[in-house]
This record gives C-alpha cells, sequence and structure tokens, in this order.
C-alpha cells in the first residue's frame, strides 16, 4: 500500500489564513449594517428596518461561528482523526442553515401580522430607503466576493456564509420593497413581498443542505467508473476495483486496488502504485489517494482492464 501526500500544515495554515482574512472582512461589514438599519430604524419607527438590523445582526453571528470553525478545520490530521478536520466546515455549513430557518420563521411571522393587521406605513421614510438602497448594493458585493473566495478556497463555510449573506439581499430587497410600496399607501404589500422572500431563503437553505450532508456521510465524491478509467491508463495496470471515494473536490479521498502481473516485482509494482496516485490526485483533483496492489491472478476476473 502507498499513500499520495496530503496537504502540508503549510499549505492548511495558508488556506485558513486566506479564509479568515475573508471572513473578518464579511464580518466588518455585517457589523456595519447592522449598526446603520439599527439607527435608521429607530429614527424612523419602521419595525421592518429593524427586523432587517436583526437579520444583519444573525449574519455576523454566523460569520463569527464560521471564523472559529475555520479554525478547528485547518488543523492538520492526527491520531483521531487521520483523514483532517475538514468535514467541520460542512457542520458549521448546516449551523448556517439553522440561523436561515430562524430568519425564514420571522419573516413569515412578521409578515402574517402586518397582513392581519393591514398596516400602512404613515412615517417619512426616505433616510430607510437610502440606506436599504446601499446595504442591498454592499451586500450584493460581499456575497458575491465571498462566494468566489469560497469556492476557490474550496470552503464549505464560506460558501455557506456566502449564501447566508445573499439571503440577507433578498430581506433587504423586501424591506425596500415594503418601504416603497407603503409610501404609496399600499396595505400589505411589503408583507406578500416579505412572504415571497422567505421562499427564496428557505431554498438557499435547501441547496446547503444538499452540499454539505454528503459530505457528512461520506457519499461517494466521484463515479467509480472515473477513477477506474484513469487508473486503468496506466502502464502496467491489469484490472481495478474496490474503487472507494469521499469527501469534495479539493479535500476529496480515493481508494482503489490495482492488480499487476505477478512476475513483476515489489519495486515495480511500487513505482506503478506512485504512478496511479499522482495520476488520480492530478487529474481529479484528490487531497489523498490511496492505492493497494494485488497480483493479477488474485483479483476478481470481471476487473480484468482490456
Amino acid at each position: 500500500m502507498s499513500t499520495a501526500s496530503l496537504p502540508t500544515q503549510a499549505q492548511q495554515d495558508a488556506r485558513s489564513t486566506q479564509i479568515r482574512t475573508v471572513l473578518l472582512r464579511v464580518l466588518a461589514l455585517n457589523l456595519a449594517l447592522a449598526a446603520a438599519k439599527a439607527a435608521v430604524g429607530w429614527r424612523v419607527h419602521s419595525l421592518a428596518v429593524v427586523g432587517g438590523a436583526i437579520d444583519s445582526g444573525v449574519d455576523t453571528l454566523t460569520t463569527v461561528l464560521s471564523l472559529a470553525l475555520s479554525r478547528v478545520a485547518a488543523q492538520a490530521p492526527d491520531e483521531r482523526h487521520p483523514y483532517g478536520h475538514q468535514k467541520f466546515e460542512a457542520l458549521g455549513a448546516l449551523a448556517m442553515v439553522a440561523f436561515l430557518s430562524i430568519t425564514v420563521f420571522e419573516l413569515v411571522r412578521g409578515a402574517v401580522a402586518h397582513i392581519r393587521a393591514g398596516r400602512v406605513q404613515t412615517h417619512d421614510t426616505s433616510p430607510a430607503v437610502w440606506v436599504m438602497i446601499a446595504s442591498l448594493v454592499v451586500g450584493l458585493v460581499a456575497s458575491e466576493y465571498e462566494r468566489r473566495r469560497g469556492e476557490a478556497l474550496n470552503s464549505e463555510l464560506m460558501v455557506a456564509d456566502a449564501a447566508h449573506l445573499r439571503a440577507d439581499v433578498f430581506v433587504t430587497l423586501a424591506v425596500l420593497a415594503g418601504l416603497l410600496l407603503g409610501r404609496m399607501g399600499i396595505p400589505g404589500a411589503d408583507a406578500w413581498t416579505t412572504l415571497f422572500v422567505s421562499l427564496l431563503i428557505a431554498r438557499t437553505g435547501w441547496e446547503i443542505v444538499r452540499g454539505a450532508v454528503p459530505v457528512l456521510v461520506d457519499e461517494r465524491a466521484v463515479e467509480a467508473a472515473e477513477i477506474t478509467r484513469v487508473a486503468g491508463e496506466m502502464s502496467g495496470v491489469q484490472g481495478v476495483y474496490d474503487v472507494r471515494s469521499r469527501g469534495r473536490q479539493g479535500s476529496m479521498f480515493a481508494e482503489l486496488t490495482i492488480a499487476v502481473r505477478g512476475e513483476v516485482d515489489v519495486e515495480t509494482a511500487h513505482d506503478i502504485a506512485d504512478t496511479v496516485e499522482r495520476e488520480v490526485s492530478a487529474r481529479l483533483g484528490a487531497a489523498g489517494v490511496i492505492v493497494h496492489v494485488e497480483p493479477l491472478d488474485r483479483r476478481p476476473a470481471r476487473e480484468r482492464v482490456e
């Protein structure tokens, strides 16, 4: 058995530093947005804007959670966690879903209350409108920035946090639409818009769940046929079987068994295994590859590579 080298601790530390830098920037923006919304919401007596401030405050808490978990996820493999700590990022992503669920619940509850009351805005909301427009622009830019960096660094946490921030953009749109329609004297318009936006946020949470759960339950990361094809192309490989994979791109682990001719000496078999490891890692983006070597006559007959 031979293993491809895992990311070094220096590489893990560099990745962790980049993730924390992005999260700190987003945290600063969330704090600024929450403060601005709270101040203007109090000034114009707008419950919707204050609710937007609370939502931004929840964003701040999720970003703090992301910062804490990113440190754990960056730790090197140890005796108790030989495959590393990347799953903590997926756990953090699910925690984001919990916060999103709270946001959806509060939005629906508030919207239903407003529909029943048939409330019409009576205060001058011009300052709030401008703050919400600024919040919309900043939120869009920040969420796209974090999403791109999260995908580049293969961070479930950052992608999930970006999705939550993007959900806050939808909330801002709902609040802004409600403010504008309320100025027109239309009762309940903002509430119905909020109900629609809550559905969009719920869909965002579902997408996060779809991305995080497969990592936590060790769902196959790549088709076994694809790994078999890559390994089978290597010189000296007579068969490929018992193919497994887990994780996700950038932190994927693969394990497979190859068959070589019985007359091949140990050193040559080891070189063949090393070649398979390098190619599978390079072509499929695996962080770790384990290759078992068996003589040709011991492998299942159905696994022969023609």
